[in-house]
């Protein structure tokens, strides 16, 4: 399986979760707010701001250009941790968008 792909999984379990197709992958959205976003093997999440200082220590993590409230992941191994760790930050950014 591919990052996307388990992210197309996960999504599927959130509640008012839009999917949209892009150029470069997919983005799901929650009330019109983009939260996540994925290619083949990077994705990037829109984080509360603790979530992103915490998610920049851990493996495969990198500053998004999308901004200070975004972390782009990369993982080099699709495995435990890494799956567990994106399928968190993508409900975490589910429940952001909500709140914002």
């Amino acid at each position: 399986m591919t990052l996307r792909e388990v992210l197309e999984a996960a999504a599927a379990g959130l509640d008012t979760v839009e999917t949209v197709a892009t150029d470069e992958g997919v983005e799901w959205r929650h009330a019109g707010r983009v939260f996540a976003v994925a290619g083949t093997d990077a994705a990037e999440f829109r984080l509360d701001p603790l979530v992103v200082k915490a998610a920049l220590r851990t493996p495969d993590t990198a500053p998004s250009e999308r901004g200070p409230d975004w972390v782009a992941f990369a993982p080099v191994d699709l495995e435990g941790p890494a799956l567990d760790r994106a399928t968190a930050w993508l409900a975490s950014g589910r429940r952001r968008a909500e709140s914002s």
